[in-house]
């Protein structure tokens, strides 16, 4: 029974709305070895848990076997987040004046949970598959919240490479993939190793605005405008705020501009369709946003971990970085907002508008957000 178990497992995944499904071995692969030296140099900023340890202050994801003992297998699913959703007349016609939110947050529901139901069906048919054999089995399901580095574990069962933006590539899929794990007891045959198929191709490292891809396959979180718009709080260090364009919450370049996503095709989960208006959103309307509209318009949105503070100062970023000169009233009235964070990158966005006498052109590069 347990040799076409794999199989089944991966027909349980496709069952529950996966696209892609396989098994990897648990296993102190190279990739994990750099992980600490990567925390130790700081390059993954204000990401505190990152830095969880164990009872040995060893990082916890730097090793599943420590962590995780019982753990002999990882099964890594992905979904396809790839919208089809078209980009608005308004987008196009008013570029300047909206912002752009990463495509996997335009969604009804966070991905955290959409994965994680689809994961927990998985876990049901597994149990019921092996309860008859009188077999315990142990199983524990994460989406961005376990003590594993997920794309390291996703290559190595088959289901990517990883690009040079660090992201996972399906050669059928592209990288608009979100991960989900579950770990098991039971040791079951791995796949084999996605072949990196990125070659001499460097178009994410040139393509991002802050530079933040150092060299192929090591991120500067510090440096990258997702961190930025997401995790980092308070004040965005000025020389960073122009390459931030008008980027919102995320950023999708160093996809945008992978060969991999040519031809990606679209998802077919109803979870990730977009909601109204989170496309090319009008940057006044999220600057001036109040607390109770951020609640209703944001309810189960991936866009709540930047919160409202955090979404306000990117706006009032974009603002400065649209080259519009209409949103001057608002920025000034923005300059002495309750909120001391919003009101220092309003002034910041007023300067910058004010230092230039004529409106400057977007960057190729985030153009193509409203002219595709």
């Amino acid at each position: 029974m347990f040799s076409d178990l794999p199989a089944r497992i991966k027909q349980c995944a496709r069952d529950a709305g996966f696209d892609l499904c396989g098994i990897a071995p648990v296993r102190d692969f190279s990739e994990l070895r750099v992980f600490p030296v990567w925390i130790a140099d700081g390059k993954h900023g204000e990401m505190k848990y990152l830095e969880a340890r164990d009872d040995t202050r060893e990082l916890k994801r730097a090793s599943l076997a420590r962590v995780a003992p019982w753990a002999r297998s990882v099964v890594v699913c992905a979904i396809n987040y790839n919208t089809a959703h078209p980009y608005s007349t308004e987008a196009r016609t008013e570029g300047a004046s909206r912002g752009w939110i990463s495509r996997y947050a335009w969604s009804r529901e966070d991905y955290h949970d959409a994965a994680l139901r689809r994961l927990l069906k998985i876990e049901d048919e597994l149990r019921g598959l092996l309860d008859a054999t009188g077999n315990s089995l142990q199983l524990r399901s994460y989406v961005d919240t376990g003590p594993l580095i997920e794309r390291v574990y996703a290559k190595y069962a088959g289901v990517g490479w990883i690009g040079k933006n660090t992201c996972i590539i399906n050669q059928q899929l592209g990288s608009w993939l979100l991960l989900g794990v579950i770990l098991a007891s039971l040791e079951l045959t791995a796949g084999l190793p996605a072949p990196d198929r990125c070659g001499t191709c460097m178009r994410c490292i040139a393509a991002c605005p802050t530079q933040a891809i150092v060299a192929p396959g090591v991120l500067d979180a510090r440096r990258c405008i997702s961190y930025l718009t997401i995790e980092k709080r308070g004040e965005i260090p000025d020389e960073l705020r122009s390459a931030m364009g008008r980027h919102v919450f995320g950023c999708d370049i160093c996809q945008d501009v992978c060969p991999w996503n040519r031809k990606a095709p679209a998802t077919s989960a109803a979870e990730f369709e977009a909601r109204e208006g989170l496309v090319n959103p009008a940057l006044d309307w999220l600057a001036e946003m109040q607390p109770e509209e951020f609640q209703v318009v944001f309810r189960g949105s991936p866009v709540r971990r930047a919160k409202l503070s955090g979404l306000r100062r990117n706006a009032v970023i974009a603002m400065g970085n649209s080259g519009d000169k209409k949103f001057v009233p608002t920025l000034k009235k923005l300059s002495e907002d309750s909120d001391p964070v919003v009101a220092e990158h309003a002034r910041w966005a007023v300067a910058t508008l004010e230092q230039s006498s004529t409106q400057r052109p977007v960057p190729s590069n985030q153009q193509m957000r409203f002219t595709v």
